[in-house]
């Protein structure tokens, strides 16, 4: 019997799953996906390669390097796509939804415990254990992804690949909610520098959308969340630098603590990090505000797949973007480790530095995992609070 070929990354699949599959799947992965998107990715490649067969491997692989070159969360595109690959639109939207929806129920829920006005102290405690560690986490994020990219780039393209680094961490540090525009800036010198575009249209993508959030409300509070759908480059903590100074200083929605403890309650649930996004929506807004800012923040993603994905062929190939990205990119892991220090500054107790200090031990010398780190830093917390010790306000 006559085996056709595998169809290319982007064509309509030879294999078409019903719906409820598809749903029953995609929600499973969304319930039990702890531990960001290298769990992610791999719960999808065991279901759709090694256990249904739905997708030829290459094909996969093929499609996590093209979500890759994609801004926005990699892991949320890639289930995007893989649904969509055996659903065509209805699997997308199906599956897109199964693998968001119980994650962001999750902290849409926990918001409403530890971002409450007057929470109860074992919870205040277990919020300021667990924010404590956020710090040790960006860095330890950051640091993993630095490596790989490190070894990959060599000569003038490595000098650059430093630079882009470096003007991220500062501006992640220092510069708030201008860290978008660096990294589009990164991206742009970077195609400038190998002459593969001009760069006189890029720098504008940020500032038209930043000047239309300046009066705040529910405006600036979409504006945060589309920065972190469609311009976030590098992994999903490169949300932190994106969202931090708006979320605190510049809109006043939350203090730093509460920061802390949105970030680590992104960590903690299943699901892409990106929910975040909705602790941050529940802080400005309530429930309205978080379903506001997860609708934005996750809409990038549909409209890239659905859009784009019979194009990713075409996409991987093109050199602008791989520029664009080559810059770009190396400067969101930067503000990915820059972030650390801000989240560090935030920290008001004593206590709370050392667990910092264990929690940074902990992940990057016997390498720990980020949720194990983070529920022992809460556990910690709540001994303090239990011990009628210091909490932050």
């Amino acid at each position: 019997m006559r085996s056709d070929p595998a169809p290319a990354v982007g064509e309509t699949a030879a294999v078409r799953v019903p719906l409820a599959t598809i749903a029953q799947e995609w929600t499973r992965i969304g319930v039990v996906g702890f531990g960001g998107p290298p769990a992610h990715v791999a719960l999808l490649r065991e279901l759709c390669v090694v256990r249904r067969r739905w997708l030829p491997a290459e094909e996969f692989e093929d499609a996590i390097a093209a979500t890759n070159l994609l801004p926005g969360p990699g892991s949320t595109q890639l289930a995007i796509f893989s649904a969509w690959r055996l659903g065509g639109v209805p699997g997308a939207l199906v599956g897109g939804a199964g693998f968001i929806l119980p994650g962001l129920a999750a902290i849409i829920a926990l918001s409403a415990v530890f971002l409450a006005s007057a929470p109860p102290d074992v919870v205040r405690g277990a919020g300021a254990g667990a924010g404590a560690a956020v710090a040790a986490v960006a860095l330890h994020a950051g640091l993993g992804l630095l490596a790989p990219g490190w070894r990959r780039d060599g000569g003038a393209r490595r000098a650059r690949w430093l630079l882009w680094v470096l003007l991220g961490l500062v501006a992640a540090a220092t510069a708030g909610p201008w860290v978008v525009v660096v990294l589009i800036g990164c991206g742009a010198l970077e195609v400038a520098a190998r002459g593969a575009w001009r760069i006189d249209r890029i720098g504008l993508l940020a500032a038209a959308p930043a000047a239309a959030a300046a009066t705040g409300g529910l405006g600036a509070l979409a504006w945060v969340a589309l920065k972190v759908g469609a311009l976030s480059y590098g992994g999903g903590f490169v949300i932190i630098p994106l969202m931090q100074s708006d979320a605190v200083d510049r809109y006043g929605w939350m203090t730093d603590t509460a920061f802390l403890n949105a970030v680590a309650l992104g960590q903690v649930t299943p699901g892409p990090v990106v929910h975040t996004v909705a602790a941050v929506g529940y802080a400005a807004a309530g429930v309205g505000g978080a379903l506001l800012a997860a609708a934005v923040a996750f809409a990038p993603s549909f409209s890239f797949i659905l859009v784009g994905a019979r194009r990713f062929d075409r996409l991987r190939a093109d050199a602008r973007v791989r520029a664009f990205l080559n810059g770009a990119g190396p400067a969101a892991l930067g503000a990915i480790v820059g972030s650390a220090i801000p989240l560090a500054a935030a920290l008001e107790e004593g206590w709370q530095w050392a667990v910092l200090a264990g929690a940074g031990v902990a992940l990057l010398v016997p390498r720990r995992g980020v949720v194990a780190t983070l529920l022992l830093a809460a556990a910690v917390g709540v001994a303090v609070a239990l011990a009628g010790g210091p909490l932050p306000g």
